[in-house]
């Protein structure tokens, strides 16, 4: 029987082991932590249960498709699926209902709501250009290159706005700087500068606001929970606090993985760690990680979980509370790897949708600001110095007094993220798309040159966040799939 081993155990890991072990195949997975789940984890304290890592799912397909039906569970299409607040008081509701958002921004911003439904409209046309090379697919197979598809896309190259950076685009169809700045917000969905990735990003709000946003019934960590179950009734071993040591080889072929207590034998070995960390230690490789290195780091994120006495009704499930210099920000996060003084600041409440996180009368606030990677700042310093400044920015903009209802707190750094998860300089999405080629520049889901060496997750093609990976998962299934025929023929 055909033996993979899978490294890792994040929302790609587990996708793998399901659609491998789908296959017939014998399916092990080593995780370094004691749990599985990777950045998609929860935390319970005093009574409040929190989403740890991302806050909403867009193509809940992608789940449901891995599950038997008893395992699937209710999601939540949100109707809000964010509510911005802006310095100067604007308040913006993004209605998961493209007409009515539209309406929304024609009455608060006072411009032609039909610049939204257009934009939204131009965001579709890049998807279905796009997905099924760049998102569903691998294009560093020259046959997925030679097809009508891919050949559509190169045609219509000029619909992509590849050569413009997605705040140039925006203020281009746009016009209005509040209306911009939601959507370069974006950007920040896979770790990014909105004033230097380019505008294809623009089919992340074609995801969340024409596809759209939502919520699974028990949170987030739903959705590890129920692929963990499923790998398990598929036969899947986990091997927790059993971290790899080292990838080996053999002609041109992997041959297993060492591990603390020896030699596990593999025919097909899956990586779901951060690309950086497996050509620095699993299988070292300087060319490859010199060429890696040189790739600009994603954002990473300072996270105060708070738990809040009291209810805010003028919150919503997520909220955004803008800087008043958006540009400013992005330049401190990337060029000069510190915090902004005035961060745009956001806020998950998921017990707005499940009291039962947290306790009566209260309210669980997951509060996020974007931080650089970590390069040996004082994070000591930075988090005390933020703290103070969030607080003194959301009381100025709700006019509410808020550090006195903060009953319980956690606080996740970056460089907490590298120690929980990996994530080399505690950057979320590996590589950031501050370039035009940064998609090309993602590592394949494979090795061409060692049969049976494959990757997932949010730092190789096609790229971070859960949608992403578990398409990654698929991309490997199918990879695999071929090669066992092709040894059969």
């Amino acid at each position: 029987m055909t033996q993979a081993i899978i490294i890792g155990s994040g929302i790609g890991g587990l996708a793998a082991a399901i659609r491998l072990a789908r296959q017939g195949i014998n399916v092990a997975v080593y995780e370094s932590a004691d749990k599985a789940g990777g950045k998609v984890s929860q935390l319970n304290f005093d009574g409040f249960r929190f989403d740890a890592g991302p806050s909403l799912l867009t193509l809940p397909e992608l789940v449901h498709e891995l599950l038997d039906d008893d395992l699937r569970f209710p999601i939540r299409r949100l109707e809000v699926i964010t509510k911005y607040f802006y310095p100067d008081g604007t308040h913006v509701l993004a209605y998961s209902d493209v007409e009515k958002f539209s309406a929304e921004v024609g009455q608060k911003l006072d411009i032609p709501s039909s610049k939204v439904v257009n934009y939204l409209k131009k965001a579709a046309k890049v998807y279905e250009l796009t997905s099924d090379l760049f998102i569903f697919g691998s294009f560093h197979r020259i046959k997925n290159l030679m097809n009508f598809k891919s050949l559509k896309t190169l045609i219509q190259f000029r619909h992509l706005q590849a050569l413009n950076t997605l705040h140039e685009y925006n203020r281009q169809e746009l016009s209005n700087g509040h209306l911009v700045q939601l959507f370069d917000r974006y950007a920040t969905y896979n770790g990014s500068n909105p004033y230097q990735t380019p505008a294809t990003l623009s089919v992340i709000s074609h995801l969340e606001h024409n596809l759209g946003a939502f919520i699974p019934e028990g949170g987030m960590f739903q959705i590890t929970d129920s692929l963990y179950q499923q790998a398990i009734r598929l036969g899947v071993k986990f091997h927790f606090n059993q971290p790899v040591l080292k990838v080996e080889t053999a002609k041109n072929q992997v041959s297993g993985v060492i591990i603390d207590t020896g030699f596990a034998t593999a025919d097909i070995v899956v990586s779901d760690i951060d690309i950086h960390r497996f050509y620095s230690s699993l299988l070292p490789d300087k060319k490859r990680l010199a060429r890696i290195t040189k790739e600009e780091r994603s954002s990473s994120a300072l996270i105060f979980y708070w738990g809040m006495k009291g209810i805010f009704p003028e919150l919503d499930i997520h909220n955004i509370f803008f800087s008043s210099d958006y540009q400013d920000e992005f330049e401190h996060l990337f060029r000069q790897k510190d915090l902004f003084n005035d961060p745009t600041v956001y806020i998950y409440i998921s017990s707005k949708y499940n009291p039962t996180d947290a306790p009566e009368g209260c309210e669980n606030w997951f509060v996020m600001i974007n931080a650089p990677a970590d390069v040996g700042q004082n994070w000591h310093e930075l988090i005390a110095q933020s703290r103070q400044r969030i607080l003194e920015k959301l009381e100025r903009m709700s006019g509410k007094k808020l550090s006195g209802s903060i009953v319980s707190e956690q606080i996740l750094s970056p460089p907490d993220i590298f120690k929980q998860t990996g994530s080399v300089n505690g950057s979320l999405y590996g590589s950031s798309s501050n370039s035009r080629y940064a998609s090309f520049n993602r590592h394949a889901n494979f090795r061409s040159d060692i049969n049976g060496l494959y990757f997932v997750g949010g730092s190789v093609h096609p790229g971070g966040g859960i949608p992403l990976c578990l398409s990654s998962a698929n991309i490997v299934a199918k990879l695999v799939n071929e090669q066992l025929q092709k040894q059969k023929k």
